[in-house]
């Protein structure tokens, strides 16, 4: 018979090597760094990492929520996390959250009074009145409130933007309010979040079509025209480098938009086919091709017979080019039956033959 006591010691030795190891100490000072989709996996590793990211505050005194987790997120869902702040969130961005509503933004505001950085572009669901509503709240409340971004939301009038402005300039000096930052064409994807120099607003009346908009600035020194301000609407610009453009000047990249012609030099590689670059911002529709060149969307869809959808998958369009081929032979064969030659036509004809 086996001891009972060797038995008993086996057993917790077992248990000891089975039970996981507590994550290096490193890990903890790496939190700081990460973004939210990253703390969101993180605290789901393991249970201290998972109370280290719930119960830090400092983590969540800037939220910025972007792809994949803006089209996730809903008025609950952002109710949750803003509380993780305690009351003391400081920037709010939320970049493309369609789901987000009047209701969810203004609950979140309420409760966290010392937001100096409102963010919520292309947010499709909140209405101008809304913005207004949580704006109001942030000037009255703490008078925190100094940057606001609002590009994308619908149907915001000359009217919104005069009391949008009213509120934070309320927040701001005379000397901050007369430093106005430019707004170039090519770097509008690249939210500064953390940057200390903001524009009040980045939305105004556009000088040329009268309509709220964002307005550019020319990036170039010396401008051929005498006015270059101007929404994207009135004056085309180049991708790279954001400076106007002339009629005479336009130069196509593969992806549809617009180059300079020295961009448009600079700009490597091309397509092996139609001999056009992609912008720097879809560098990546490169096709991968077995050939040592270069192919776009475009060149390779008419090559072999693919179409793409607007997330960049390729789809089979087989299929349907042959229901195009089998319709128009249709078509040709009942309009060949139609046909009919007049007696005159035919001795008109009859010589050229």
């Amino acid at each position: 018979m086996k001891d009972p006591s060797k038995a008993s010691s086996s057993r917790t030795l077992e248990v000891e090597q089975t039970q996981p190891k507590s994550p290096h100490e490193a890990l903890f000072l790496v939190l700081s760094y990460l973004n939210l989709y990253e703390l969101l996996v993180m605290s789901q590793v393991c249970t201290l990492l998972r109370d280290a990211v719930s119960n830090d505050v400092l983590l969540w005194l800037n939220l910025v929520v972007e792809r994949p987790l803006s089209y996730r997120l809903s008025d609950g869902i952002l109710m949750k996390i803003t509380s993780k702040a305690n009351g003391r969130l400081k920037t709010l961005a939320l970049i493309d959250c369609v789901h987000i509503t009047d209701q969810g933004l203004q609950r979140v505001v309420q409760q966290n009074h010392l937001i100096s950085k409102l963010y919520i572009p292309s947010c499709t669901r909140i209405t101008p009145e809304g913005v207004l509503r949580a704006v109001e709240i942030l000037c009255r409340e703490s008078h925190s409130l100094t940057s606001l971004k609002i590009n994308g939301i619908y149907n915001i009038q000359k009217e919104h933007l005069d009391l949008l402005s009213f509120h934070l300039r309320k927040n701001q000096s005379l000397e901050e309010q007369q430093k106005k930052q430019p707004i170039y064409f090519h770097e509008r994807g690249n939210l500064s979040v953390f940057e200390k120099t903001q524009r009040i607003i980045d939305l105004e009346i556009c000088p040329m079509c009268f309509v709220v908009r964002v307005v550019y600035d020319c990036p170039k020194g010396e401008c051929n025209r005498r006015e270059c301000r101007g929404c994207s609407f009135c004056i085309l610009r180049c991708e790279n480098c954001g400076k106007c453009l002339e009629s005479q000047e336009i130069e196509e990249c593969a992806c549809g938009d617009n180059l300079c012609p020295l961009c448009w030099l600079q700009q490597t590689p091309k397509c092996s086919f139609c001999n056009k670059p992609y912008c720097k911002q879809h560098t990546s529709w490169w096709c991968n091709t077995s050939d040592p060149g270069y192919l776009c969307k475009v060149c390779e869809e008419n090559s072999h017979g693919y179409t793409y959808t607007n997330e960049g998958q390729k789809r089979s369009s087989l299929f349907s080019y042959h229901e195009q081929i089998k319709s128009s032979f249709a078509k040709f064969k009942i309009m060949k039956r139609k046909v009919v030659v007049s007696p005159s036509l035919k001795r008109d004809t009859k010589g050229m033959i």
